[in-house]
């Protein structure tokens, strides 16, 4: 059976990104995410279209952020997604960052986890039950779907970075997903967050899917290079800089990103050197994982022969 890791689908034009979904699903990979970004190309539009061009492989949005789409919007382009493609949607969403929010869409980003809670409220009831009241601090929705439309039941994913949106995640949704984030502070704090709020609340244990970027390539100077490139922005960005030191890394919030902290994120090698990497984080109990394949000579070689490693697994 092949193991739980997906890909994360990084392209900079629609076209290209379809076709990296389609050389995954032939390769076996078991989903293909895409971040949803800014005025970039809408990935859940891209995602839609991939998931008439494919045959099995789930497409997964890692994530939506939610304060600029309301989760109505939302909703009905999911159930678009679930007619083209019944049961292979993944809806992931998170608040994303106030650098985002308010300084580029000029939306105030006011608590953070009670919007969450009411959002993912809205979509738990609307594509799970097929109608939605919610009266809460910052939505006020009563909507149902139209009439003979079966509630999807689209699996839902919050993303999270601390302990308190791993609670919230563990409460109300079918998973955490994780961006950047150690896999030792994954296993030390995100998983009992996420699994003891999930039992208060009387649900079966969430998925915790971890965000892991790779490097096909034993170059260790080209494999920094690279990492230094993906990561420099999240290392100035506060959620993320908070998140880095609570899991022991010392990182300034001015861009820096230091030595160790590349260290306890990328993974690097052959395919099967990463692969063997991986299958440790699983039986650490991580549940599923999101790979980002860090380029380092030939973008599409280096896909091929890792997506071929993780259809093989």
């Amino acid at each position: 059976m092949t193991l739980p890791i997906g890909v994360s689908v990084v392209r900079p034009a629609p076209q290209a990104m379809l076709d990296t979904a389609r050389e995954a699903d032939r390769a076996g990979v078991p989903t293909a995410w895409s971040t949803v970004a800014g005025i970039s190309p809408d990935a859940v539009t891209i995602l839609a279209i991939a998931a008439t061009q494919t045959q099995r492989i789930s497409l997964g949005t890692s994530i939506v952020p939610a304060y600029p789409r309301h989760p109505l919007v939302l909703a009905s382009q999911a159930l678009v997604f679930e007619n083209l493609a019944p049961g292979r949607l993944r809806l992931g969403v998170g608040p994303s960052h106030r650098p985002t929010v308010e300084g580029v869409f000029g939306i105030p980003m006011e608590d953070p986890i009670r919007y969450m809670r009411e959002y993912l409220t809205v979509l738990r009831q609307l594509l799970w039950e097929g109608r939605a009241d919610v009266d809460g601090q910052f939505l006020r929705v009563h909507a149902a779907l139209p009439a003979r439309t079966e509630p999807p039941r689209t699996p839902l994913y919050l993303s999270a970075l601390r302990p308190a949106m791993y609670r919230l995640a563990g409460e109300i949704s079918d998973g955490a997903i994780s961006w950047n984030s150690p896999i030792p502070y994954l296993v030390r704090s995100a998983l009992p967050a996420l699994r003891s709020a999930a039992e208060q609340a009387g649900h079966r244990h969430p998925i915790l899917i971890a965000h892991v970027p790779v490097a096909l390539s034993n170059d260790e100077s080209a494999v920094r290079a690279a990492a230094l490139a993906f990561l420099t922005r999240y290392a100035q960005l506060p959620f993320y800089v908070h998140m880095f030191r609570a899991a022991g890394y010392d990182v300034p919030g001015d861009g820096t990103v230091p030595d160790d902290l590349i260290d306890g994120l990328v993974v690097s090698g052959s395919a099967t050197q990463i692969m063997e990497r991986l299958r440790g984080y699983l039986d650490e109990g991580i549940g599923e994982l999101l790979v980002t394949l860090l380029a380092i000579r030939d973008e599409e070689r280096e896909a091929r022969e890792f997506f071929a490693a993780i259809g093989a697994s």
